[in-house]
């Protein structure tokens, strides 16, 4: 398993009863994680000095209760900079086992020894953009969410990026893949954080189960021909990291080379040493 363990801003404290107790700055936040599903007694002082609780509905869905907790605050992950608030389904911007992530890639960027274009589709709030502009690569960030965009602006400008070579576009990602293999577009490294269910800005549909491995086939398309890293993230409890290898050594080294890597991704947990489960990422490098 791969583990965000770097972080010094953000913890998983503890876990229990199909709940996770976290600490993001100075506030602590009880959330529902659908992984927890064992029992621990729940000794640690947080679980009811908590700022907010997210409690899920039996008809789906849930609503937050707050105690003590701002709009919005900050967060900082090394050098990055990120604005958290609590909002619909349970999330609060950031998806901090990600780290492990933006820290190898942050590294390969590091040490191409050339200039390396990023094409990151499904860009959320921009938590790769950032780390990969921060080591030197020209980003393009694709979401279909107009306030997802700006909310990673924001970031950006926060993290000392604002004049970083990024360019940021509210559109439909395969729409927009299909358009740069048009257009004869090509970039070194791909980084994909799709959801598993979603509607682009025309109310296009989006179910992983059927979108993926497409999508993956378009993107091939528009790789440079010294490809740096492709990077393909699932929160999908159905696509395990063997599924993500199998796409990935199907269709990436037959025509690049290189290798295959993928794992579950996790965060420690401070109060008994176990790692979070927090989904799952395939890795193609040269």
């Amino acid at each position: 398993m791969w583990i965000a363990k770097n972080w010094k801003d953000y913890e998983v404290i503890d876990t229990s009863e199909g709940e996770k107790l976290e600490r993001w700055g100075e506030y602590l936040l009880v959330r529902p994680d659908p992984q927890v599903i064992w029992t621990t007694p729940k000794e640690h002082d947080g679980w009811k000095n908590r700022n907010a609780h997210y409690h899920r509905s039996s008809r789906g869905g849930g609503d937050w209760e707050f105690f003590d907790l701002p709009n919005t605050w900050q967060i900082h992950y090394k050098t990055l900079t990120f604005r958290l608030q609590p909002f619909q389904f349970k999330h609060t911007g950031l998806f901090p086992e990600q780290a492990v992530n933006w820290d190898w890639f942050g590294n390969k960027i590091l040490n191409a020894g050339r200039p390396v274009k990023v094409l990151n589709l499904f860009a959320y709030t921009g938590g790769a953009t950032l780390a990969a502009a921060a080591n030197g690569a020209q980003v393009t960030h694709v979401d279909a969410s107009k306030g997802m965009v700006t909310w990673a602006k924001e970031n950006a400008a926060a993290s000392g990026l604002k004049d970083a070579p990024i360019r940021w576009l509210v559109d439909d990602c395969v729409k927009f893949v299909e358009r740069e293999i048009r257009r004869g577009n090509h970039y070194d490294a791909i980084i994909m954080d799709p959801p598993s269910y979603g509607r682009g800005p025309k109310g296009e549909i989006w179910k992983i189960e059927e979108k993926i491995h497409p999508l993956v086939q378009l993107c091939t398309k528009i790789l440079s021909d010294d490809p740096l890293f492709f990077l393909l993230n699932s929160y999908t409890t159905g696509l395990q990291p063997a599924v993500l290898s199998y796409m990935m050594n199907l269709e990436l080294v037959p025509r690049f080379g290189g290798r295959v890597e993928a794992q579950e991704i996790g965060l420690p947990v401070s109060e008994n040493g176990l790692v979070l489960p927090c989904g799952a990422s395939g890795r193609w490098e040269k």
